[in-house]
């Protein structure tokens, strides 16, 4: 399923020097990751257990922080499995 108003153009972040040439060249396709493939989610229970402790104690209301993990693909090429295994809370700065 290709839905195009859900879809959001992903870059790289800056740095001082690149291994590619960041021009664009030929025409923009879109890719999800979800069109040939059957995305599975993985998290383990203290992982998440860690994160939502976090986000209560957090006085704002809105936080950054990361979920950290794997990403895999069957060994029939069918599905993909993202595993998120690690809870990071960031830094203020």
């Amino acid at each position: 399923r290709f839905v195009p108003e859900r879809m959001v153009p992903f870059s790289f972040p800056l740095s001082k020097c690149a291994l590619w040439d960041p021009v664009p060249m030929g025409d923009v396709i879109g890719t999800h990751i979800a069109y040939y493939r059957n995305p599975k989610l993985s998290m383990m229970e203290k992982t998440l257990r860690l994160a939502y402790r976090h986000a209560k104690q957090n006085e704002k209301k809105l936080f950054s922080c990361f979920l950290l993990g794997t990403l895999s693909v069957d060994e029939a090429g069918e599905g993909v499995m993202l595993t998120i295994d690690r809870f990071d809370p960031g830094r203020e700065v």
